[in-house]
């Protein structure tokens, strides 16, 4: 099969990191099903692990957004059949038996593995998958378009969450990419006032088009103090800044598996109850329950598509802010 090989860590923009190679299709073994890859979303994970940020043993194929649909299925499935549209997510398993697992908090287990990262992802033709982590698509959705959803989409869910943003509230969302721009429209179906922060003058458009009340730069002020927040940018000097727009008792969600230093700031900013929390992963019970919102509200993706051989360009584009939306690879299995 054809496959994209993260052989080492560098920056995209000036080293030869990723390659096209031909290799064995990958064949399920107990409790695994084998997935006819036909879209897989990029995300800035992938870009983190390409330059070393996020840690992985490579090589590796990257790839953590996987939408296609069932070829075989190893001993022991029963919930897939051949055929089946399905996603795969960011986490690839569990241990299923530590305390974080039993109290439904297994996206904080230290024994969890990563797709994309220890264990092959979908920039490839095919992808075998643990069962347990594999999700029926949407009806009538594309794998394009519902790639994304797959961890920008569900990521963003639980971020929103974590943020304790109520129905009505006013909700900032900082850094305007792919999980954002999912984000903005559950928040919308909950009724909320949406405040889009954002560099780029292409994602306040998108913002704007999708519904956000106001959409400025990061530094910009929208005139009226926020309920909640969500970063999605990875610099650190956004968290002072952003808690500066919280009303009192109001909560900053920081969704980044990678930041640069957060700075000091005046205990001022934190004071009168406001609260600052990372988020980290994500369990089975968000995605389940975010495909389900997802499918109903409905969300839809902005997508940028490139084709398997253009990984490394999609990848670029990401860094450098230029991505409308979320970026997606077209893959047509051989």
């Amino acid at each position: 099969m054809k496959a994209v090989v993260l052989e080492r860590a560098g920056a995209v923009e000036r080293d030869a990191l990723l390659a096209l190679r031909d290799v064995a299709a990958p064949v399920p073994g107990a409790g695994e099903v084998l997935i006819a890859v036909q879209a897989n979303g990029v995300c800035r994970t992938d870009l983190h692990i390409a330059e070393g940020e996020v840690s992985a043993p490579l090589p590796r194929i990257p790839g953590h957004q996987i939408a296609g649909s069932i070829t075989a299925a190893g001993a022991g499935v029963d919930a897939f059949r051949a055929g089946d549209a399905v996603g795969v997510g960011w986490i690839a398993s569990t241990c299923s038996a530590c305390a974080y697992c039993a109290s439904g908090r297994e996206n904080l287990c230290e024994r969890a593995r990563f797709t994309g990262r220890d264990v092959d992802g979908g920039y490839a033709e095919y992808a075998v998958a643990d069962a347990r982590f594999v999700y029926r698509l949407p009806g009538g959705v594309a794998p394009a378009d519902a790639a994304p959803l797959l961890c920008a989409g569900i990521i963003g869910y639980r971020s929103l969450r974590l943020s304790e943003i109520a129905p009505g509230g006013r909700l900032g969302l900082v850094g305007f990419g792919a999980s954002a721009h999912l984000a903005l429209q559950v928040a919308l179906h909950w009724r909320c006032e949406v405040y889009a922060f954002t560099r780029e003058e292409h994602h306040r458009r998108l913002a704007l088009e999708l519904g956000a009340r106001w959409a400025g730069a990061t530094a910009d002020d929208p005139g009226v103090p926020l309920d909640a927040a969500v970063i999605f940018a990875p610099a650190g000097e956004l968290v002072p800044q952003t808690l500066s727009r919280l009303a009192p008792g109001g909560t900053l969600a920081v969704n980044a598996i990678h930041m640069s230093p957060i700075p000091s700031f005046a205990y001022g900013l934190l004071y009168r109850e406001r609260t600052v929390r990372s988020v980290t992963n994500y369990t089975r019970r968000d995605a389940e329950e975010f495909l389900a919102l997802a499918a109903e509200i409905p969300v839809r993706a902005a997508v940028e598509r490139f084709p398997l051989d253009r990984a490394r360009e999609a990848l670029l584009r990401i860094k450098q802010g230029a991505v409308r939306g979320a970026a997606v690879l077209d893959i047509a299995p051989g």
